[in-house]
């Protein structure tokens, strides 16, 4: 990151030239310079816009600064409060000169918006780059190699299950998964409503019909308490997803599930690591699905992990990833099957990742703690939920707005400091591909006021200061 410029190197006496002004310009690299008198005593700023124009209007490079700079510039007074500066910044004034009681430049404010903070992004601090040579170095790029294997013993252990299959993506993982729960066309599939779209087009894609049920407020997942009354005898599946890494209340979906003999997948795509009371998502229903897209606590780009306790259902899973192959015959096939399979190269990224994985999850942990720090107690914000029974992963730090602000705005002022964010997923029953009629009042709140903020492992303190104040000032 570029070291912001001193006062020196922004100041342009009132009597220089053209030439002299560009020159500061020039040196500074920030498009500004501010022009003082002999006391210090602020009479205007030039930009290399300035110049530009004046150059077209015939001006000359001797002419004085003061015969074309801006007379009456944004300033803000010794003192003035950090948010209020920001409030003042945009895309046209990213310098502000700090005058004292006289007049007189004394400080300057920058707010380095131009370098772009994502939403998410991977990290990439381990041994990603040496597996990943290794593959190209011996020619095992594709299915076949070693990193396949390792990076599914690691993430079973990880998840504390007998079994976890490397497949091509987390919406594979779903898709396979329904097929192994026998799920069938004109079956039901309960799903929440509030999720990524994908935990509901696997659902069709077996040729089911998901049948959505709200979220309940304490942990915005799916309200198991409306779960009974959406099963009918076309039921076969209950998909708790554990959203913005929250586990789902898993104890009474289980015990529904059993009541009904109904199977049970977990969508844990957004929430490696997280426990439910003292275990781990992905080993508490029938199959647990994860992703590995590159916004993910775990990532190999794209990918994902289908994660089960029971024996025939790894075997068939790994069959029907492969082609339907007979695992006896090669190139015989007894089943319909698909091509899952996630590559070598894809899987030594992943082994990579999965060697500091909890250092990636306490560092999601402490900033999931900072920007907590940074709102807790502001009446404008409601904060991420945690279950007493739920120990969360920081996938996405997550909020909610008061129903009076104007969550799109808010987002367009962060895009406007620099800052990326996300609104939370719209509901999937008031979309074309799934549109249904019901009532689901919790999660169409949440929908409309949630918003996420930039997380990733590699995020320093500054970096969520400065979303925080940026934030606090567009809620202003």
């Amino acid at each position: 990151m570029k070291k912001p410029p001193s006062l020196t190197q922004m100041i342009v006496p009132v009597g220089a030239s053209m030439r002299e002004s560009l020159r500061i310009i020039d040196r500074n690299a920030c498009g500004i310079a501010f022009v003082v008198d002999q006391g210090g005593r602020l009479k205007g700023v030039v930009t290399d816009g300035d110049v530009r124009r004046a150059i077209l209007q015939g001006m000359l490079l001797e002419a004085r600064v003061s015969d074309f700079m801006t007379p009456d510039p944004v300033t803000v007074q010794v003192g003035t409060p950090v948010e209020k500066i920001i409030a003042l910044m945009s895309e046209r004034i990213r310098y502000i000169p700090v005058i004292d009681q006289d007049g007189r430049v004394v400080d300057h404010a920058s707010f380095t918006h131009h370098v772009h903070l994502p939403v998410a992004g991977p990290t990439f601090s381990g041994n990603e780059l040496r597996y990943v040579t290794e593959c190209v170095l011996k020619n095992w790029i594709s299915s076949q190699g070693r990193f396949v294997s390792e990076f599914e013993a690691a993430f079973a252990k990880f998840c504390g299950v007998k079994h976890a299959i490397a497949v091509s993506n987390g919406t594979v993982a779903l898709h396979l998964s329904l097929l192994l729960a026998n799920v069938k066309p004109g079956d039901e599939v309960v799903v929440p409503t509030l999720t990524f779209i994908a935990t509901a087009n696997a659902v069709t894609y077996v040729g089911a019909t998901p049948v959505f049920v709200d979220s309940e407020p304490e942990t915005w997942n799916i309200n198991e308490s409306q779960i009974e009354r959406a099963i009918t005898p076309r039921t076969k599946a209950i998909i708790p997803v554990h959203l913005y890494g929250h586990p789902a209340h898993m104890d009474p979906i289980m015990d529904i599930a059993r009541r009904h003999g109904l199977r049970v997948i977990e969508d844990a795509a957004e929430a490696h690591g997280a426990r439910y009371k003292e275990m781990r998502v992905g080993g508490i229903g029938d199959i647990g699905c994860f992703s590995f897209y590159g916004n993910k606590i775990v990532t190999t780009g794209e990918g994902g992990m289908l994660t089960t306790n029971d024996d025939g259902i790894a075997e068939r899973a790994r069959v029907l990833r492969d082609h339907g192959m007979s695992k006896a015959k090669r190139y015989w096939h007894d089943v319909i099957g698909y091509n899952y399979r996630l590559t070598n190269l894809q899987a030594a990224v992943g082994v990579a990742q999965m060697e500091q994985i909890e250092a990636l999850l306490n560092r999601r942990r402490e900033i999931h703690n900072a920007y907590t720090d940074h709102l807790v107690g502001d009446p404008r914000v409601q904060l991420p939920p945690q279950a007493k029974w739920a120990e969360r992963v920081n996938w996405l730090y997550t909020i909610l707005l008061k129903h009076e602000v104007d969550r799109d705005r808010v987002i367009a002022k962060l895009k406007q400091a620099g800052i990326d964010s996300r609104p939370v997923f719209y509901p999937i029953h008031t979309m074309p591909p799934h549109a249904q009629e019901g009532h689901f009042p919790v999660a169409e709140d949440i929908s409309r006021r949630g918003l996420s903020l930039p997380t990733f492992a590699s995020m320093g303190l500054g970096e969520i200061d400065r979303v925080c104040l940026a934030l606090k000032s567009s809620l202003q």
